[in-house]
């Protein structure tokens, strides 16, 4: 069952980081024993309140009078339980399996989604045998996608597929391919290189930083829609948390649907009297408009290139539809 504290700040705690005075408030006012980072994960993963109003950053400085409810959630089990969840399997043998991933699925269990993922369903369909390096809560996975992007993905059924494949991964010879829909239009091809790494303040997020690992994108136009929006195709080489969806957002042309990165600004400089309806369309559109399109690699034992392609799904399909 979810545990609930709820504190007044007192004067004389005025002005402590947020993590500090909630690890400070229960371990003293109850029986619960958090952990600091345990607290600074509850604070980033939107389960901490200050007067009603969620908080998602440890560090913001606590303010007398004012009420802190955290919420913490029951503890559940690092391993992941195998579920009949339908795939849409692209190719399949003895070492390896490649997906076609909908919208709305989480990868792999983690905070706030414990089942229902890739990683369940993989486990029933697969018997359990996937490979066991991504640890007990991953396994099979060699690399992802975010939750509300669809397309391609390959997991391994055992560790030497797992190693080879992600041999590939670090020495970017896999060839991935996304289509995405941008607010704005633009050149017809170019490369965003950018520095990437975890925003400070929000760990959700991920932001342009000189401290960064270097991301790099290659894209080319392939359609535009009433001079408002853009379809384009990307390719990556490399492949940092967020990659595209950051780089265009730094670029002023953030994806349509995209409720992370999403820049008001950005959409209004493109609204006038003629389109306004193609304007509430896109930015009604409900997911981020991204889409892993191809996915090539060596297969780890026969060393065969494979390459595999995934149609756009409904939804994007019907949104560009509107348009032509």
């Amino acid at each position: 069952m979810k545990k609930v504290f709820e504190f007044i700040c007192e004067i004389s705690e005025s002005g402590k980081r947020l993590d500090i005075f909630l690890f400070e408030k229960i371990n003293d006012n109850t029986n619960e024993i958090l952990s600091r980072n345990r607290i600074k994960s509850l604070i980033e993963n939107q389960c901490v309140e200050k007067d009603n109003k969620v908080i998602t950053s440890p560090s913001v400085k606590t303010i007398s009078n004012s009420k802190y409810r955290i919420n913490v959630p029951p503890p559940i089990s690092a391993k992941p339980e195998p579920q009949n969840i339908p795939l849409d399997i692209i190719y399949e043998d003895q070492d390896i399996i490649v997906v076609n991933k909908p919208a709305g699925m989480v990868v792999h269990p983690g905070f706030g989604n414990q089942d229902q993922t890739l990683v369940n369903a993989l486990l029933y369909h697969c018997k359990g045998t996937l490979s066991g390096i991504g640890g007990v809560s991953r396994p099979g996975i060699v690399h992802r996608i975010d939750k509300d992007t669809s397309g391609i993905l390959v997991s391994a059924k055992n560790d030497y597929s797992h190693l080879k494949l992600s041999n590939q991964f670090k020495e970017h010879s896999i060839k991935r391919s996304y289509l995405a829909i941008v607010w704005g239009v633009i050149n017809k091809k170019g490369i965003l290189e950018n520095n990437i790494s975890r925003h400070p303040y929000n760990r959700k997020k991920m932001h342009i930083s000189k401290n960064g690992k270097v991301g790099i994108t290659h894209w080319e136009l392939k359609q535009t829609f009433s001079n408002i929006a853009s379809l384009i195709e990307c390719n990556l080489k490399t492949g940092r948390t967020h990659q595209i969806r950051v780089q265009f957002a730094n670029n002023g042309n953030h994806l349509i649907g995209d409720k992370v990165y999403n820049n008001p600004k950005t959409k209004k400089r493109y609204l006038n009297k003629n389109n306004q309806n193609i304007f509430n369309l896109l930015q009604s559109f409900p997911r981020q408009a991204l889409h892993a399109k191809h996915l090539s690699f060596l297969h780890p034992i026969t060393n065969k290139k494979l390459s595999f392609e995934s149609e756009l799904p409904e939804d994007i399909s019907k949104l560009i539809d509107n348009f032509t």
